[in-house]
């Protein structure tokens, strides 16, 4: 399984950027797709996720200025980001949960290679 991001960039404070992913491969559904970060020193953290259902899950310093959204039938999660912060400067993870047949109740993690997001002030 292959998980493509692509988006990063550095902008301004206040800026907007758009990430995307692409998981491809050995997948039967993907359950949970979403973005995690990971600044320098720290954890690396969850900022958004979407379920298969529509559920949306955001860390709270996000809420009101990030968006995720899935294509299911593509594979695909966005994070559309606003009001860029100082803050949000991080090295930013595209993350599946899914499985891998169809009568299967195990679900793995897969994880894209991460895309630098670095806002200025």
């Amino acid at each position: 399984v292959q998980l493509q991001a692509s988006g990063g960039g550095s902008v301004q404070t206040g800026g907007s950027l758009r990430l995307s992913c692409e998981a491809s491969g050995n997948i039967f559904k993907i359950n949970v797709m979403g973005w995690y970060r990971q600044a320098p020193g720290k954890q690396r953290e969850l900022v958004a996720q979407e379920t298969s259902y529509g559920d949306k899950v955001y860390d709270p310093s996000v809420e009101g200025r990030f968006t995720v959204s899935r294509d299911n039938a593509k594979n695909t999660v966005h994070l559309q980001m606003n009001s860029l912060k100082p803050e949000d400067t991080a090295v930013y993870f595209c993350n599946a949960r899914a499985t891998q047949a169809p009568l299967s109740a195990m679900s793995f993690d897969f994880w894209g290679k991460g895309t630098q997001v670095t806002v200025s002030s």
